[in-house]
């Protein structure tokens, strides 16, 4: 996926500026897409030079403006994509492959190991305790929504189960290596 396609999701979403933008990205997509705020800017430019998007100048606030919608250029883009095929994710996990080479280092180092599987496993369970405070905020009625909202949702339940399944696992991996050698 391209940041392009996640940006056209957002605006058809909710036309906005650059910064709004940027702030969505923090909230809620960076989720699963993340994007700096540098990176959002080239983008728009460049989907509003190819006709994707259209801007708007908003006057009266300090400073100026843009707000972006998309065109329908930019739906037809968006369409052929969804229309695509993805392909599963190569799965590249630094920390599986420190986890298995534990069987190669001495106490000291796994000591190490242990050490930072706990400050990992620390950011996943401050990850899972935004999602969820995210989730309470965002869907308080999950029977009251719109496709819009419920389409939203489910992909914060996919993240929500996803950090619930890494914080099992790394408990796991911590059990593992806390009972090595005994």
């Amino acid at each position: 996926m391209a940041l392009e396609h996640a940006i056209l999701v957002s605006l058809l979403e909710q036309p906005g500026s650059g910064y709004e933008l940027a702030r969505r990205f923090e909230r809620s997509i960076g989720r699963f897409w993340t994007a700096t705020h540098q990176q959002i800017y080239r983008v728009l430019r460049r989907m509003e030079t190819d006709g994707w998007i259209i801007a708007e100048e908003v006057v009266g606030g300090r400073p100026d403006k843009r707000s972006y919608s998309v065109v329908e250029a930019g739906r037809d883009v968006l369409a052929t994509w969804l229309r695509d095929p993805v392909q599963p994710e190569a799965v590249r996990h630094e920390l599986a492959v420190k986890i298995r080479g534990a069987a190669f280092t001495d106490a000291a180092g796994r000591t190490a190991l242990v050490a930072e599987v706990e400050r990992y496993r620390a950011t996943h369970e401050a990850t899972l305790a935004r999602y969820l405070t995210g989730e309470r905020r965002d869907f308080p009625d999950p029977g009251a929504q719109d496709d819009q909202h419920r389409l939203q949702h489910v992909v914060l339940r996919g993240g929500i189960a996803y950090e619930r399944m890494v914080l099992a696992w790394l408990d796991d991996v911590l059990d593992t290596l806390r009972g090595l050698g005994r």
